[in-house]
């Protein structure tokens, strides 16, 4: 088996040779290389171990298939991402699909475990943070993994409080919106809000059904291979956990709306004043558009009487200025400025 120095194998490298596996044991926690060989090896070990996947390739799955004996329903759909958490129950195993929090641009990543009582496969594509702390830790143990279903309680624990720093950011950058959009909206703050709403309806879509599962398995529905009542009580901590991460996500979903709302109402407050400023500009020259106008005409009073300077300024600027005051303190005693 190599040891835990073992370089990463990217997913271009993984086409021309095995895929390379973390192996969690009573012996501690080492690399391997995905083939037959060695997993008949550890099935032949008999005792339980965790096995994580990662960047599974078609020969991996025909491995999950053949060696490991996982029934073929549950094979094809761990082919397929993108699904709904669920849980699928077959004879000697359970197939789950289940969702954490990733640094990647969707925020989420999706595992897939088959769980029994021998062992525990877990396949994912996307980086899992998450179960670099839980392999550690079982790593340091040095004794057998003789609980499965808290390992299984483990792995799921890591993964559901994984969100919780996501949203956390979620609700900092909310509060921050919120004051960057009462000082200047702008189109790139309208773009983030619609961009986080994006975000958080993704998560809902993944928390949501995974919260439903657990419920039916804390509620007797559905069962997990070798699962105590003690194990129960662990689970039912995971379902609160869900819940409060489910209402976290509609709350910062209900808090984007309101941002949006303010943006929004704060656009349109700024193009209200906006129009108030040019309707006073066309109102002031509207009379002064017409005086012009009304002694631009030949009129034989005019031609007679508007002779010197000063009877041109008097008529000419005098009439103007007096309409331009009269509408000054009209617009005074209506509060338009």
């Amino acid at each position: 088996m190599a040891s835990d120095d073992v370089e990463p194998i990217r997913p271009a490298e993984r086409v021309a040779g095995p895929a390379v596996c973390h192996v969690i044991q009573h012996h501690g926690s080492n690399r391997i290389e995905f083939s037959r060989e060695t997993v008949e090896e550890l099935l032949a070990d008999g005792a339980f171990f965790w096995l994580d996947l990662d960047q599974p390739g078609d020969g991996d799955f025909a491995i999950l298939r053949d060696v490991f004996k996982f029934h073929p329903l549950a094979v094809e759909d761990s082919e397929h991402f993108g699904q709904r958490a669920k849980i699928d129950e077959y004879d000697d195993h359970t197939f789950l699909v289940l969702y954490g929090a990733s640094p990647d641009e969707d925020r989420l990543v999706e595992v897939h475990c088959f769980y029994s009582e021998r062992h525990l496969v877990t396949v994912h594509r996307d980086e899992a943070p998450a179960f670099t702390e839980v392999r550690d830790r079982f790593a340091k143990r040095g004794t057998a993994l003789d609980k499965p279903a808290r390992l299984l309680y483990q792995i799921v624990h890591a993964l559901t409080d994984s969100f919780f720093p996501i949203l956390a950011d979620f609700d900092d950058r909310i509060d921050e919106l919120e004051d960057q959009t009462f000082l200047n909206a702008t189109d790139e703050l309208l773009q983030e809000i619609f961009q986080m709403k994006r975000l958080l309806v993704g998560l809902r879509k993944a928390v949501t059904p995974e919260r439903d599962m657990f419920a039916r398995l804390v509620g007797g529905i559905s069962t997990l291979p070798g699962m105590t009542p003690e194990d129960e009580r662990y689970f039912r901590d995971i379902y609160d956990h869900l819940i409060r991460i489910s209402d976290l996500i509609d709350t910062y979903r209900d808090l984007l709306t309101s941002s949006m709302d303010v943006y929004l109402s704060t656009v349109s407050n700024r193009l209200n004043i906006v129009l108030k400023q040019l309707t006073i500009i066309a109102t002031i020259f509207l009379p002064l558009s017409w005086l012009t106008g009304f002694f631009g005409q030949n009129f034989g009073f005019e031609v007679h009487h508007i002779s010197g300077w000063a009877s041109f300024v008097g008529l000419g600027f005098g009439t103007e200025l007096l309409a331009l005051a009269g509408l000054l303190v009209f617009f005074k005693r209506r509060g338009w400025f």
